[in-house]
């Protein structure tokens, strides 16, 4: 693979990132005009600060409670995948709430809502975790080249172990250690 191949494939994710930013607006103004025609300029504009003041207070609601969800999560001392995980999703969700037009209120409002939270958090986790296994091809952070070989097949360098007990300042395996100021 070459490293023109490889720096294309790397900036892929940008060229779809500004097809939305091309893209998400001009749908926006469409959707827009579409209910100002069906309802009325003014009741869209009622429509649309309606929306903006309800995302922003289910966004707020919705960041407490995953904000005590994650404590809860660490202080039991489990790793705290599914509510970190949440918090992203309330994130986006509240700022695509806060932003004018109706179809990023849409997407806003299934990020956000409890009840369709865990299938957006299944979903963006599969997506993690396949970019970051190297499944579903492409230049991924997790995936070897193909010409570096199958893994345990390199140059082998035969030696012997001088000593097995750790350098001063360091912890041996049965030690705890110990900061000093």
């Amino acid at each position: 693979m070459t490293a023109g191949t490889t720096t294309r494939r790397r900036r892929h994710p940008l060229r779809w990132l500004l097809l939305a930013l091309v893209l998400l607006p001009i749908l926006e103004i469409v959707a827009l005009v579409a209910v100002g025609r069906s309802i009325g300029v003014g009741w869209t504009l009622v429509l649309l600060l309606a929306m903006a003041l309800a995302g922003a207070w289910l966004a707020r609601r919705e960041t407490g409670r995953t904000y005590r969800s994650l404590q809860r999560a660490l202080e039991s001392g489990r790793m705290p995948t599914d509510e970190a995980t949440d918090a992203i999703l309330v994130m986006v969700g509240g700022f695509l709430l806060i932003l004018p037009g109706f179809l990023t209120d849409i997407v806003g409002l299934l990020l956000v809502l409890p009840f369709t939270r865990p299938t957006a958090r299944r979903l963006l986790q599969t997506v993690v975790a396949a970019r970051v296994l190297g499944v579903g091809g492409g230049s991924t952070p997790g995936r070897r080249p193909p010409s570096a070989g199958p893994p345990g097949r390199g140059q082998v360098i035969e030696g012997e172990v001088v000593s097995e007990t750790p350098p001063p300042g360091t912890a041996g395996p049965g030690t705890a250690r110990t900061l000093e100021p």
